[in-house]
């Protein structure tokens, strides 16, 4: 178990905008970070990240949390293994106490594939350097494609002998679980290895990880299928997984682009040659989790493809999904009979490069030049291209970019752009339809028109309002846990000593019972003993909680999706408050003044209720008069908070 200590050295050392940089790509807004989430789908960026405050958020699905939590959701980590990754990239010496059994089960059970995993990247890269077959075969394989040895090193390339079995003895001999062997698709179901005189390509996660591998033959046998490899399992989804992505990222993000390859062999050239921003879909139609994958680096991808007649039809068949998902597509293709890898090699990268740039096209006006050369003068097949080239235009989200387009595409098909609008209108209409048929027969208890979840209905009843209704002073109270949360360790006023929590705190701790929300009224308590224990709101205690509620709760206070205009930079100044970030004094008075008016509106009512119990009960006298001083107090009070915050309230 990791010590205290050093969990703390690790919550304070780690910086949120360093680690969620190392997976998505941020761009800086105001105080605070923005870029697409990496936790779902989406075009317009929603994901913020506070460096101030050492949190992330975002808007759109509601994920949010600490550098810690960042880890564990996105690479699927425990919270030792999100500590000990933390640890390793700021260089923490980690100190622990000794693990229990029930500890040590769950660590060995959870870490169980990667550790087999890197077992068999080791063994490959060792038969690759110290066998005699290893170093005539593979090693000569991969130098007579041009690798040195820093890039085999780097890329973990590796080979595996003719030998049947020697991988599963070796592993059997460190007692790894023979089942798991079989499902990493190292051992085969006859108990043999599965991967046999091949040269091995290793396949990594985005923290760099070996999830699995692909192993290449060099038998001239046509029988023989040229690349088998691991079956898919918890750790390696290939429609999730770009090969190179763990070494590009970095570059991608960088030069704001992603080149897009087929091949192993035409990532790993590109990368001893200089050009790192590059990824391979392996063969394989690119995905929507591939795609997104890469936006999460750029929106700009520029594929490559071998210029013959199979490497045109490849890249057109992804092309209506790449615009989809509002991604920026440039298309090139080599000359005929060329791969990357061979034309780079044959005419050196600085004509490599030259030729990339002068040859890169619009992949959606590509389509359309293509299609219509093939056309002819046929009017029915350029009828059937101008229904294909309204498809792929419907598909993009983003409007301008899509009248842009047609209005180009009017100009090359020669046919007036009132038409293509109709027919671009007339597909939207029609996939929109689609999708909700689709999504209807996926989710047949979904309601209709607002596609949120709804109970079947029952004969002669009616389905229930599903939305949640807020009751109580719940605004209030939570505008104030607010301000407690997220200023309570300011200074109330640049002059005084007085700090934001201390003057909330002094004020409302004789309310807390009155807090209607469970959940508020246990965050101000625990806020009330903090502070009297240590004197300062520990808001890391919060936002690093194992309590979810707790955690989103708090993360959502001290988290807004708007971000102030900064007008003074252009010479314009708030005339009757300070700016948001420095005016915590009129956000502390004006947020608790709400929160006793709403209390103290309650306490008026209550009393009035009591008055008119006790008027008619004979020897009451003393007790309603006491409530009737009581009354006027209250309503001299509730009238002096209104008159305060300059607001008339209406019952």
């Amino acid at each position: 178990m990791i010590k205290q200590g050093t969990i703390e050295k690790i919550m304070t050392t780690a910086k949120v905008e360093e680690v969620v940089e190392d997976f998505v790509n941020l761009k800086r807004r105001g105080v605070n970070m923005i870029g697409n989430c990496p936790f779902h789908d989406e075009k317009t960026p929603s994901f913020t990240v506070s460096p101030a405050k050492n949190i992330y958020k975002c808007f759109g699905c509601g994920k949010a949390g600490d550098p810690v939590r960042f880890m564990m959701e996105h690479e699927a980590m425990n919270y030792p293994e999100a500590l000990r990754y933390l640890a390793g990239k700021y260089n923490i010496e980690i100190e622990e106490t000794e693990n229990t059994a029930e500890e040590k089960a769950y660590k060995e059970l959870t870490a169980s594939y990667f550790i087999i995993n890197e077992f068999a990247q080791k063994y490959f890269e060792e038969n690759l350097f110290r066998t005699d077959e290893g170093k005539s075969v593979g090693l000569g394989y991969f130098k007579e494609r041009g690798y040195n040895e820093q890039i085999i090193r780097k890329f973990q390339l590796g080979y595996t002998t003719r030998d049947r079995d020697d991988l599963t003895k070796r592993a059997l001999q460190k007692r790894f679980n023979p089942e798991f062997l079989k499902k990493l698709g190292l051992t085969s179901k006859s108990n043999y290895d599965f991967f046999r005189s091949r040269v091995m390509f290793t396949i990594h996660n985005l923290s760099g990880k070996v999830i699995a591998f692909a192993g290449r033959t060099l038998s001239k046998d046509k029988k023989t299928p040229k690349y088998i490899n691991s079956p898919e399992t918890d750790i390696y989804n290939k429609r999730k997984v770009l090969y190179g992505m763990y070494f590009a990222k970095q570059a991608i993000r960088k030069l704001d682009e992603c080149i897009m390859v087929e091949g192993y062999t035409d990532v790993i050239t590109l990368h001893q040659y200089g050009i790192e921003n590059v990824v391979a879909s392996s063969g394989t139609s690119l995905t929507v989790e591939q795609i997104g994958l890469v936006r999460r680096y750029t929106p700009n991808i520029k594929i490559i493809y071998d210029g013959d007649t199979a490497g045109v039809k490849a890249a057109l068949r992804g092309l209506d999904l790449v615009l989809e998902q509002d991604m920026n597509v440039r298309l090139v293709l080599l000359p005929e009979g060329e791969d990357p890898d061979s034309y780079l090699k044959k005419v050196g990268i600085e004509a490599f490069r030259a030729y990339l740039k002068d040859h890169e096209e619009d992949f959606l006006f590509f389509k359309t030049n293509l299609l219509l050369k093939e056309a002819g003068d046929d009017p029915i097949r350029k009828s059937q291209v101008l229904k294909d080239i309204v498809r792929s235009i419907a598909k993009i989200p983003d409007m301008i970019k899509k009248s842009l387009y047609l209005k180009k595409c009017s100009d090359i098909m020669d046919i007036s752009e009132e038409i293509l609008v109709a027919e671009t209108n007339k597909a939207i209409k029609a996939d929109l339809k689609q999708k909700r048929n689709q999504y209807q027969r996926n989710n047949p208890d979904v309601n209709e028109d607002r596609f949120i979840s709804a109970p079947k209905k029952q004969q002669g009843e009616k389905v229930k309002n599903l939305k949640q209704v807020v009751t109580g002073d719940d605004y209030q109270e939570k505008d104030l846990l607010r301000v407690l949360i997220s200023m309570g360790n300011q200074k109330l006023k640049a002059d005084s000593d007085i700090t934001v929590a201390g003057f909330l705190i002094s004020n409302i701790e004789d309310e807390l019972d009155s807090i209607d929300n469970p959940l508020f009224k246990r965050l101000f308590g625990e806020c009330i003993q903090q502070y009297k224990d240590v004197g300062r709101i520990n808001i890391e205690a919060f936002t690093s909680s194992d309590d979810e509620t707790t955690r989103n709760l708090v993360i959502d206070l001290l988290s807004s999706p708007y971000i102030y205009a900064g007008w003074e930079e252009k010479g314009l100044q708030l005339q009757t408050q300070k700016d948001p970030e420095n005016n915590q004094e009129m956000d502390s008075l004006n947020s608790l003044r709400r929160f006793l008016y709403r209390k103290y509106d309650k306490k008026v009512k209550l009393i009035e209720t009591k008055i008119i119990e006790l008027s008619g009960q004979a020897g009451e006298e003393e007790n309603l008069l006491l409530y009737m001083k009581a009354h006027k107090k209250a309503l001299e009070f509730r009238s002096d908070l209104a008159n305060q915050l300059g607001s008339v309230f209406l019952r």
